[in-house]
């Protein structure tokens, strides 16, 4: 189910909600660009963050992915994963 265009969440909402959730600390929203990558050399994100983000997607969102290599290909990025829960979200 695709959610409303006034239910829609930015990229800035998405970046508040990382922040808040993954408790990264003495990060700012600004100081993440849209098309930075989540883990790596991007956020710096490591497995048990994704295991998290997943939890807050489902818990958030409503977001299930079937496995991690799904989930793998929605998080290149601040923008890929905005887009896929605009498109994705049951929430």
């Amino acid at each position: 189910m695709k959610i409303e265009s006034n239910s829609m969440i930015t990229t800035d909402d998405l970046k508040k909600a990382l922040i808040k959730g993954l408790v990264l600390e003495d990060i700012d929203p600004s100081d993440i660009a849209d098309d930075d990558a989540l883990f790596n050399e991007g956020l710096g994100l490591d497995s048990v963050d994704a295991i998290e983000l997943v939890v807050i997607l489902e818990n958030e969102y409503g977001i299930k992915f079937k496995d991690m290599d799904e989930a793998r290909t929605v998080f290149v990025s601040v923008q890929v994963l905005t887009d896929y829960i605009n498109q994705n979200a049951t929430k």
